[in-house]
C-alpha cells in the first residue's frame, strides 16, 4: 500500500490554518524548507511520491 504524503500534509495544514490562522506563516515556511531540502538532497532511499 502506497501512501501519498502531499494530500495528507495539505489536509492537515488546511485544518490547522482554519483553527489557528497565525500558523499560516510557519506552515508555509516549513513546507518551503522541506521541499527545498528534498530538491537539494533528493529523497535518498525513501520511496515518497511528491
Amino acid at each position: 500500500m502506497t501512501l501519498a504524503l502531499t494530500p495528507l500534509i495539505s489536509l492537515i495544514a488546511g485544518i490547522l490554518i482554519l483553527v489557528v490562522p497565525r500558523l499560516l506563516n510557519y506552515i508555509v515556511a516549513i513546507y518551503l524548507i522541506v521541499i527545498g531540502l528534498v530538491g537539494i538532497f533528493g529523497t535518498g532511499n525513501f520511496n515518497l511520491r511528491f
